[in-house]
């Protein structure tokens, strides 16, 4: 069985009211993120996949959910990894318009109805605050 690991970003605005979403070519809208090139690490990877979906640069802080599932069809164990992110840099662009119809700030509430896989809802998440520290120890 394949493994993929995914990583994704949960960018909330500065009223913590809003999160940065991206609407996929599926027209289903998710935080920004995607799967793990071979040789990178978790937080390299959301760092390039923010830059690639949004044009933003970001800062990757602590992981604030794991979610996992097993495509059986696809004979696929599937790692989703959110991170708190910030943004550091950058400007709001569709950079894969083959990838990516839209870049939004969307109301929590509404991104719980848009992403009901987080079981206590993005909402919780961005008032929880609460994150396990991640730290990449480099390459040895």
């Amino acid at each position: 069985m394949k493994r993929t690991d995914v990583v994704y970003l949960l960018i909330p605005d500065e009223t913590r009211t809003k999160v940065l979403m991206v609407q996929n070519e599926n027209e289903a809208w998710t935080l920004p993120g995607g799967a793990v090139e071979p040789g990178e690490t978790l937080q390299i990877a959301a760092i390039r996949e923010g830059k690639e979906e949004t044009g933003l640069d970001v800062k990757v802080h602590g992981i604030v959910a794991v979610n996992e599932f097993v495509h059986i069809k696809n004979e696929e164990h599937v790692i989703l990894l959110t991170f708190r992110a910030e943004i550091t840099g950058g400007k709001p662009e569709i950079t894969r318009p083959e990838e990516i119809l839209d870049i939004a700030w969307v109301d929590v509430e509404r991104a719980d109805e848009l992403m009901p896989y987080y079981p206590e809802g993005i909402s919780s998440i961005v008032a929880r605050g609460v994150e396990v520290t991640y730290f990449d120890e480099g390459r040895i």
